[in-house]
């Protein structure tokens, strides 16, 4: 074995008794166990448990303590969520990135307790994340996380679903999760809320928060708003008719699917209204105080589709700097998208671990999040993302 794969095993050693060394499955063997496995097969991720373990032994008891009754997933990530909560007070800014992702088990025919996933007939498994970043793009770790399985009864029934109250339907995972976000952050620390288009929900923006809580929401309906007394226009006309600020910005996108990497100039525009709730909520809901901030790239390549993000947040924006540093922390989302996309391929390699019962499933996976976690740097001196543009949060936010 060479210099380099002994530092590489020794630095796994380390961060799996420093990040999972707590973990309570009330038996400390359990735990040492847990610590073991975890580390295992953080030194040859894509490899099968036999060879990360490097024994039938060692597999056995691998096997054997996913079997334990006591190996939930939930104490399992409990252990690296109190470590990331730590590291969190470390910040006085945080985003708290929130994002669904689903966990296909379209080759696992005999598993049960899964639902479907799409249309297209697959199954598995939905995974809600909220992944704790600092303001200038360093991963610190989950903060929360939800997994379940849809009732396949429900089937076909959308429009059914939309009827029922928020508390009934998947979209409160979003509000879950904030409140999570709400119990896991200090008073000393500033907690934004980012999330795609999924989380535009009024339900959310209409939620309790303290004063130490913001949201960064990408919006996708054309709600009905107001601006100080003017009669009531929908946001998408409201914030056009802003004429664009004389800045731009440039910022680097990451590469996608299809899409390569580039940096990309763009136009901001923004402005304070209240949203009203909708007209089948407007007895129990009161209108709500956002600025909204339209981006929009400058001259895009020939072939591209333009970037636009309409942006909806609770940050107070003066300033062009302050509107500029709100598209940045959005742009960060990425991170989350690409946590799930290793979580995704990761999971693919765990076959092994996939036998009949949900648990064993749940629980595997939990396994991988937190190699993943660690492969992404989470609280290992992981550099800031690339980006184009730096604006200090302190000289902007005042913390």
């Amino acid at each position: 074995m060479d210099a380099s794969a002994q530092e590489e095993i020794t630095n796994t050693d380390s961060w799996a008794q420093e990040e999972l060394g707590k973990a309570d499955f009330g038996d400390k063997r359990l735990t040492n166990r847990f610590i073991q496995i975890t580390s295992d097969i953080a030194a040859q991720p894509e490899a099968s448990v036999p060879q990360a373990c490097g024994s039938e032994a060692a597999s056995k008891a691998a096997y054997r303590f996913l079997d334990n009754e006591n190996v939930t997933p939930e104490a399992i990530r409990a252990s690296h969520r109190d470590k990331t909560v730590e590291r969190v007070k470390e910040y006085k800014t945080v985003l708290a990135i929130q994002d669904t992702t689903s966990l296909s088990y379209a080759a696992h025919k005999a598993t049960s307790g899964l639902g479907p996933i799409d249309g297209n007939g697959s199954n598995g498994l939905h995974v809600h994340s909220v992944l704790a970043v600092s303001s200038d793009g360093i991963p610190l770790g989950l903060v929360h996380q939800q997994v379940w399985a849809r009732d396949p009864k429900e089937k076909g029934k959308k429009e059914k679903r939309k009827k029922l109250p928020i508390e009934e339907k998947e979209s409160y995972r979003w509000l879950q999760s904030l409140e999570a976000t709400k119990q896991a952050m200090s008073e000393d620390t500033h907690s934004i809320t980012v999330t795609d288009r999924e989380g535009d929900i009024f339900e959310l923006f209409a939620l309790e928060r303290p004063r130490n809580m913001d949201l960064l929401i990408r919006a996708v309906q054309n709600r009905r708003v107001k601006v100080d007394d003017s009669e009531i226009g929908k946001l998408r006309n409201t914030i056009e008719s802003v004429p664009a600020a004389n800045q731009t910005i440039t910022i680097h996108l990451e590469h996608r699917p299809g899409n390569p990497a580039r940096d990309v100039t763009l136009h901001l525009r923004w402005k304070t209204i209240s949203i009203l709730p909708p007209t089948n909520k407007s007895k129990k809901y009161a209108p709500v105080s956002f600025t909204v901030i339209l981006v929009t790239e400058a001259d895009p390549p020939t072939g591209e589709e333009p970037l636009e993000w309409l942006l909806l947040t609770t940050l107070s924006i003066e300033t062009f700097q302050q509107a500029a540093q709100c598209v940045l922390w959005y742009r960060f989302r990425w991170l989350i998208e690409r946590y799930h996309f290793v979580v995704r391929r990761i999971g693919a390699c765990l076959d092994s671990f996939q036998r009949k019962e949900r648990l064993r499933v749940k629980t595997s996976k939990t396994v991988a999040y937190l190699e993943l976690i660690r492969k992404l740097g989470f609280g290992s001196g992981l550099k800031p993302l690339r980006t184009g543009f730096r604006i200090s949060t302190k000289s902007l936010f005042g913390n």
